[in-house]
């Protein structure tokens, strides 16, 4: 059994804390002992692991840092990034449709999607703390499913440890490309967690069709529905609509996710409200990137209701955008200015949405820094949860399942 303590931090920002790791998940935290402390500087402060005086176990000297659980990136794009590849200046058209078709065109002269980009996106997000990733992955009649095994190898290939959950995306439509649907069924039988869908009525243009079939295939095959939704206004509160009811009928509660929903912030309010207390009743979760250009998500209303929101990159340095650079704190501080938070206990709701509140949408029980969680931890100089929110400083310490994986002994 490998112990580890991560001796001397501030979970929270609360009290000086050890958090006691075996075998990867946090098994206790305790207060930090005058004797344990002293103990500690005396083994080595900032040198990174060292061994337990007592036998405890090896030691990651906290230096006394605040302590979150790492982030989880609830909303990306792995396979379309170029990052560590000379720029590429935008070209396309504006619009969804543009977009789409600019990066059908111009994807294979880029090496979209390449290991080497991913696997260089992904190291950038693990320096800044992520560890655990749910991220669309196109599927469609040009690269079938290959940008799959792409990801999934890039991934591991950065750290066995992180965890990643895939969503089978029809980038380019469901019904209006015949054969994705049947790619999507196959993404599902070999492993994909989940399967995405797009616009059912701007893109395919058949609402009721595409929600037909993807929930169809959701139930038959046992993944759950992540399902892009950019279209605003009563169009896309219909859509919202259409979402709850199917996910009743199919008993998917807890297996459904609106991406983006961008019809919720911009419907009348009693409208919104009524939406609210739609997904709240079906269980269906929302994600966000906390977009500047779009209405802002009611995040008040929708933690009242108990509707899950978890928060994502979207796509990083892409064919679709230069923009973006994977710091899930920074991106944390945007979506609190967005929704007008001011109040300590916002901004640490800020924090949470970035990492604890994300733990269902990578397939996790619990994220956080308690017995029963993994040991998935970040450890930052910052006074408190609002301090960093609001500051977004370095990262001094990363950890995945225990282990040092950025900062002093990484390895």
């Amino acid at each position: 059994m490998s112990r580890i303590i991560v001796r001397n931090v501030r979970p929270w920002g609360g009290a000086v804390s050890d958090i006691h790791v075996d075998d990867g998940t946090i098994v206790a935290v305790e207060p930090t002992s005058v004797a344990d402390a002293v103990a500690g500087a005396g083994a080595g402060a900032g040198t990174g692991a060292s061994v337990d005086p007592y036998g405890r176990g090896e030691v990651v000297d906290g230096r006394g840092l605040l302590a979150i659980p790492s982030f989880v990136n609830a909303h990306a794009h792995l396979d379309k990034t170029w990052w560590g590849k000379p720029w590429v200046p935008y070209g396309g058209e504006p619009g969804t449709q543009g977009r789409i078709a600019h990066e059908r065109a111009h994807r294979a002269e880029v090496g979209i999607p390449g290991p080497d980009s991913t696997a260089a996106q992904v190291r950038e997000f693990v320096r800044t703390g992520t560890t655990a990733f749910r991220s669309h992955v196109d599927v469609d009649l040009g690269i079938g499913l290959d940008g799959i095994q792409v990801v999934r190898e890039a991934v591991a290939a950065v750290d066995p440890g992180l965890t990643l959950m895939v969503v089978a995306f029809p980038q380019d439509g469901v019904l209006r490309r015949p054969g994705v649907l049947d790619l999507l069924d196959r993404a599902a039988t070999a492993g994909a967690d989940l399967v995405g869908g797009l616009d059912p009525a701007s893109i395919d243009r058949d609402p009721v069709g595409q929600l037909d079939a993807l929930f169809d295939l959701a139930d038959r095959r046992g993944v759950g529905l992540d399902i892009h939704l950019h279209d605003s206004g009563e169009l896309g509160a219909f859509e919202f609509e259409l979402i709850v009811e199917r996910t009743k009928a199919t008993g998917m509660s807890g297996r459904v996710t609106i991406a983006h929903g961008f019809a919720l912030g911009d419907v009348p309010p009693a409208r919104q409200r009524d939406l609210v207390e739609q997904l709240a009743g079906a269980g269906v979760s929302l994600t966000t990137v906390a977009p500047i250009t779009a209405p802002p998500l009611p995040l008040d209303q929708l933690r009242t209701a108990g509707v899950p929101v978890g928060l994502g990159t979207d796509g990083i340095r892409d064919l679709w955008g230069p923009f973006g650079d994977g710091d899930m704190l920074r991106l944390a501080g945007t979506l609190a200015r967005l929704a007008g938070w001011r109040y300590d206990e916002d901004l640490r709701a800020a924090v949470e949405i970035a990492t604890s509140a994300g733990a269902g949408f990578v397939g996790r029980a619990v994220h956080d820094l308690r017995p029963g969680a993994p040991a998935d931890i970040v450890l930052l100089d910052a006074e408190n949860l609002a301090d960093a929110v609001t500051r977004a400083p370095a990262r001094d310490t990363v950890l995945v399942g225990g282990r040092v994986v950025v900062g002093p002994g990484a390895r």
